[in-house]
């Protein structure tokens, strides 16, 4: 049988398509979706569950015109394949190649870009007012996934829907509800009966003439209203989204391919704000994905017939979200008043262990990292010890809620970092190298970051029995293999740590720059270079004494980071030596630039910006003024910031 998907290049082609042809489509998709994530990674059990809900979407609606706006964005495998890229899709995730996420450059039918969760309501509402406001034509269509409907963002959009009355199609995926046969087909066909014309325009005649009624017509029209609701919430449940101003078709099963279609060309003749409540199963169609959705959310490559990851290198040290989990677990055993929380990442910050140990001292209150933190400061406040663990990117969030409800309280609360500096083909929506920057500046808080997976279990128990907040960060990667203490110990806070000593430069590095630095090191002495290697350890506050004793005994500083450069850890280091009058040292920063990263693999990145062991030797050696061969030519590419403090 010829390939559809091959014919397919824009969603005009998918317009063509009969239902018997379009239901051929959706696995063609699934299995190279299933064949390119094997290869590649990325995120497979979304996309698998919401195959026919986009071929839907493609086939009914008229994009370009009609605007498609994705939540999240890491379920788009689809829209990508029916959107002219299907020849590029094996580059999805890769260096050079496509983007995991929705990306306007990259094409016009991705209309927002989205990596962050609970967006899509508000920027697709932002686009129809637009419309409206110019007398466009055409729907907006927000899809959302009922993760994302936890998140604050998403309520607050649905409320100012609700509240001006413009026309916006909201689609609920929801993968976490199961329908049974019966309830499911008869909601199907209620809500695609009810979707008609001849319904809605019934109904909305029948308000207009009990509102003429004197004296009764209110009191009969509000009855009216109560007696549909209380059917509607024993067969469906809509009410909270009609009490904010939205009409709710739903429950539909996501993937009865003629359900969707005749509901989505009944919703498109329809004015007003809508919510379509699509059921969907995560991992539809691949058995392992099915069984196990949150392994397979976000991959890295498998083997295809048995789900198993390929066979791992024969060195295999823990990740730090391993380290992370295990150490946290070891800690609460003799600690009853430590406490976990996460914001829906219980799996990828470490704590299903915790979760299973101590369900009663374990919190995933959803997409909401605002909450995550003030409800941690009123956990503070009375007495426990709250460990706060979200992904660097996501922390972003509640900066006002850190700076406010945690800092300005000097509350004890701790917060863990995960993915903190380049994370690899997620990109940048999921890079975590801004948090030294929103961070470093605000009052009371300690910043840690750990040179490897020993010193991190030590940082922590320091930060756990620390009175004032805390944060560290570390990286999505695994430890650099050293061998881990049996006893915890705590670390002198803003004690930094000599590495290698000698009297030629200083290199400063802190968190993932360390190893590099202490081999660029090591490579050094072989040009007769003496380097001085210190591990900061710590981001704030900092070892002024020892920082400006080995500033003055080399007269040269080269400083090593994971983070944009712009108020980062070498921002720091100036600032400390300008302050302390240390005007003749000559101070070197490699770091990120003013730009976002794009998405690749982590070494990869790491080389190109600079922040490498190569980047490192070529920096230093070029610091002291020693002769290079052509091959030392300094990457054009580096991320390299220099400053003489005059």
């Amino acid at each position: 049988m010829k390939k559809l998907l091959d014919q397919i290049d824009s969603p005009q082609d998918v317009k063509k398509l009969d239902l018997e042809q379009l239901e051929q489509l959706c696995g063609e998709i699934r299995k190279e979706i299933i064949a390119t994530v094997a290869k590649n990674g990325g995120h497979l059990a979304s996309n698998l569950g919401v195959v026919e809900l986009t071929v839907a979407l493609h086939h009914v609606f008229d994009l370009p015109r009609d605007k498609l706006v994705w939540d999240v964005g890491h379920q788009t495998y689809t829209h990508k394949l029916l959107t002219g890229r299907r020849d590029r899709f094996h580059t999805l995730r890769q260096y050079g190649g496509l983007s995991g996420f929705p990306k306007r450059e990259e094409s016009l039918y991705d209309v927002f870009d989205s990596g962050h969760s609970g967006t899509s309501i508000s920027s697709a509402l932002g686009m129809a007012e637009a419309r409206r406001q110019k007398a466009e034509e055409g729907k907006v269509i927000a899809v959302i996934g009922d993760g994302s409907m936890t998140s604050g963002e998403a309520f607050e959009g649905l409320n100012q829907t609700g509240h001006i009355d413009r026309n916006l199609i909201v689609v609920l995926n929801d993968n976490e509800m199961s329908i049974s046969p019966n309830v499911g087909a008869l909601s199907s066909y209620l809500n695609r009966l009810m979707t008609g014309q001849f319904v809605n325009r019934f109904r909305d005649e029948i308000k207009n003439f009990l509102e003429t009624l004197p004296g009764v017509g209110k009191s009969v029209l509000r009855f009216a209203k109560q007696a549909e609701e209380s059917l509607k919430g024993l067969l469906m449940p809509g009410l909270l989204f009609e009490e904010l101003g939205l009409k709710y078709i739903g429950p539909i099963d996501g993937h009865r391919m003629d359900h969707l279609i005749d509901t989505f060309y009944n919703v498109k003749k329809l004015r007003g704000p809508i919510l379509v409540h699509v059921i969907t199963k995560k991992g539809k169609g691949y058995p392992p994905a099915e069984m196990n959705p949150s392994i397979f959310h976000s991959v890295a490559p498998f083997v295809i017939e048995t789900g198993e990851p390929l066979a791992p290198p024969p060195f295999n040290p823990p990740t730090y979200t391993q380290v992370f989990g295990e150490t946290l677990c070891r800690i609460a055993r003799e600690n009853p008043r430590l406490v976990a929380i996460t914001a829906a990442m219980q799996s990828g910050t470490g704590l299903e262990q915790f979760s299973r140990e101590f369900p009663d001292r374990f919190y995933d209150i959803g997409i909401a990292e605002q909450h995550a933190v003030t409800f941690a400061a009123g956990l503070a406040i009375e007495g426990m010890k709250p460990v706060v663990a979200i992904y660097s990117t996501f922390l972003q969030r509640a900066y006002d809620q850190i700076l406010q409800d945690v800092c300005l309280q000097n509350l004890p609360v701790v917060f863990a970092l995960d993915r903190g500096g380049i994370v690899g083909e997620d990109g940048p929506t999921h890079h975590g190298l801004f948090d030294f920057s929103y961070l470093r500046h605000i009052p009371n808080l300690v910043i840690m970051v750990p040179k490897d997976e020993d010193e991190f279990q030590h940082m922590i128990k320091t930060a756990v029995e620390c009175t004032t907040p805390v944060a560290f960060r570390y990286p999505r990667a695994k430890g650099v293999g050293v061998k881990r203490e049996e006893s915890l110990k705590k670390i002198e806070i803003g004690k930094a740590e000599v590495l290698r000593e000698g009297k030629d430069l200083m290199i400063l590095g802190i968190g993932s720059t360390v190893h590099p630095a202490l081999r660029a090191g090591e490579r050094l002495q072989g040009e007769e270079i003496r380097p001085t290697v210190i591990n900061s350890r710590f981001l704030k506050p900092l070892d002024e004494d020892l920082i400006c004793y080995w500033a003055k005994r080399t007269g040269k500083v080269l400083t090593v980071e994971e983070n944009v450069l712009q108020g980062g850890f070498g921002s720091a280091v100036l600032e400390l030596l300008q302050e302390k009058g240390l005007s003749l040292v000559e101070v070197r920063r490699l770091g990120i630039p003013d730009l976002f990263v794009e998405h690749g693999p982590q070494s990869l990145l790491r080389a190109k910006y600079g922040i490498d062991e190569d980047g490192i030797f070529r920096e230093a050696r070029q610091m002291v003024g020693k002769r290079r061969s052509p091959s030392l030519r300094p990457n054009q590419n580096s991320a390299l910031a220099r400053k003489t403090i005059s």
